[in-house]
C-alpha cells in the first residue's frame, strides 16, 4: 500500500489538506491507528482561523456563508473559536507534534494584527503539541522572535530563504523552494540544509514543493541511517 511505503520512507508527515477542509475526527483517529507508534504527524490549522474568506483558497472550503465575514487574521470571535475547537479535536485525535498556523501575505505586522495574534494565542486552549507560526511578508525577525517567546510559539521558516529563529524546544522548517512550488532542490541546497540541521535539538524539515517526496528522500539519504 502507498501509505505503508510512506511510513517506511519517512518518520513524519504534515497534513496539508486540513487547511482547506478538516478531516473528521474519526478519520484522523484511523490515520493515527494505522501509522507506526513512533510515526509523527503535524497538522496545518484550518484557514478559517488565519485567512479571510476573500482568499481564493476558500474554493475548497465548505463553510456556511454567514460565517465568512468573520474568518481570518486570528479574530477571536465565535466563528474562529469554533474553527479552533474543530482543529484542536483533529490534532488531538492524530496525536500531532505541532499545529501549523500559516499566515497569508495580507497578514501584515499592523497594530491590529499583532493584537489579534496576542489575543488568540493567550486565550486559545492548548494541547500537548507545539504551536507553530509561519508569518509571511514583511515581518521583522526581531518582532517574530519577541512574539514567539511571549506567546510560546515555534517560529516556522524556510531556512534556505531566511535565517532560522532560535526560539522554542524544537525547530520546524518548511522548504518552499526559491522559485516556487515547481522548484526542485539541488544537491548543493540539500547539503546546505544538512549543515543548518546539524544540531542535537529536534528539527522537522517539511518539503512544500511538487517534488516534495523525491527531495525528502534525497535529503534523508544525505542525513544517513540514523536520521528519522
Amino acid at each position: 500500500m502507498a501509505q505503508e511505503k510512506y511510513f517506511h520512507a519517512f518518520s513524519c508527515v504534515e497534513v496539508d489538506s486540513s487547511f482547506y477542509q478538516l478531516p473528521k475526527v474519526e478519520t484522523a483517529a484511523r490515520w493515527r491507528a494505522t501509522a507506526p507508534p513512533d510515526f509523527e504527524f503535524s497538522l496545518k490549522a484550518w484557514q478559517v482561523i488565519t485567512h479571510c474568506a476573500t482568499s481564493p483558497t476558500y474554493r475548497r472550503t465548505r463553510l456556511d456563508p454567514r460565517d465568512r465575514e468573520y474568518c481570518g487574521h486570528f479574530g477571536f470571535n465565535p466563528t474562529i473559536r469554533w474553527a479552533w475547537d474543530e482543529t484542536f479535536a483533529v490534532a488531538r485525535a492524530l496525536g500531532v507534534a505541532l499545529v501549523l498556523f500559516q499566515c497569508p501575505q495580507s497578514f501584515r505586522p499592523t497594530k491590529e494584527n499583532i493584537a489579534n495574534l496576542r489575543r488568540f494565542f493567550e486565550r486559545a486552549k492548548r494541547g500537548k503539541f507545539h504551536m507553530g507560526w509561519e508569518p509571511r511578508g514583511n515581518w521583522d525577525a526581531a518582532l517574530i522572535t519577541s512574539l514567539c517567546r511571549e506567546l510560546d510559539l515555534i517560529p516556522v521558516v524556510d531556512p534556505l530563504q531566511a535565517k532560522p529563529i532560535p526560539v522554542g524546544a524544537i525547530r520546524y522548517f518548511r522548504l518552499h523552494g526559491a522559485t516556487g512550488p515547481h522548484h526542485r532542490h539541488s544537491t548543493e541546497e540539500l547539503e546546505r540544509l544538512h549543515v543548518i540541521t546539524d544540531s542535537r535539538q529536534p528539527i522537522y524539515c517539511m518539503f512544500n514543493n511538487v517534488a516534495m517526496r523525491e527531495d525528502g528522500q534525497r535529503f534523508r539519504k544525505l542525513l544517513g541511517p540514523l536520521a528519522r
